[in-house]
């Protein structure tokens, strides 16, 4: 018996990407790079523990000048909870969709509500389908939230400013969660994860790219 990728080595476990067993080095150098690994994988589970995001300069970090402060997000779960739970629902909704793709829906997003910002409205929406999608649905999120506050207060108290920093907070975690896999869903499994029921936002990123 041989190992289902390499056709070489001695198979150590199954794979449930390409529905074969494979052995322990192609599990660890294809992974999310030539196998699109489902997310509930109990080997690209363990993998996640141990990863780590890719190197990046804090200088670098896109939107520094956009301040998201611990009181920020404890004031705003629901907001950040229905955008995090619209992105991935989308995500696991749309076949292909990988971390690339959510990412650049967040920087669409982030540059429509920049926009918003200065009084002119553009949507900056992506030009791959796949990102469009992710970036349809958060958009579509915002609108019934703040649908539903219209309807249980009367008023909107969400601005389109707490959307942009609610953005610019899972911008940083999709940074973090960089692992630099062509096929990486990190970033979306972190999305799908983001909330334990009655806990506050969680991010395992450093408070360096969280809060700058």
């Amino acid at each position: 018996m041989e190992c289902a990728i390499c056709h070489t080595r001695r198979p150590r476990r199954f794979c449930p990407g390409v529905r074969g067993d494979i052995c322990s080095i192609c599990c660890g150098s294809e992974r999310e790079v030539t196998v699109s690994c489902p997310l509930d994988c109990e080997y690209l589970r363990e993998a996640r523990r141990h990863e780590k995001p890719l190197p990046l300069d804090p200088e670098q970090i896109p939107n520094r000048d956009i301040k998201v402060s611990e009181e920020f997000l404890d004031g705003h779960v629901a907001l950040v909870e229905t955008l995090a739970n619209a992105m991935a629902d989308a995500a696991s909704r749309i076949p292909g969709a990988v971390d690339t793709d959510a990412r650049d829906a967040v920087k669409g997003l982030i540059r429509t509500y920049r926009t918003l910002e200065s009084g002119v409205y553009y949507a900056s929406r992506p030009e791959s389908i796949l990102a469009a999608g992710i970036f349809d649905a958060a958009q579509e999120a915002v609108s019934g939230f703040q649908r539903e506050e219209r309807q249980d207060t009367g008023l909107t108290r969400t601005r389109d400013s707490d959307v942009l920093k609610a953005l610019v907070f899972l911008e940083r975690i999709g940074i973090d969660r960089n692992n630099g896999r062509p096929r990486g869903r990190a970033f979306i499994d972190a999305l799908r994860q983001f909330y334990a029921e009655g806990d506050s936002p969680e991010p395992a990123a450093s408070d360096s790219l969280i809060l700058p």
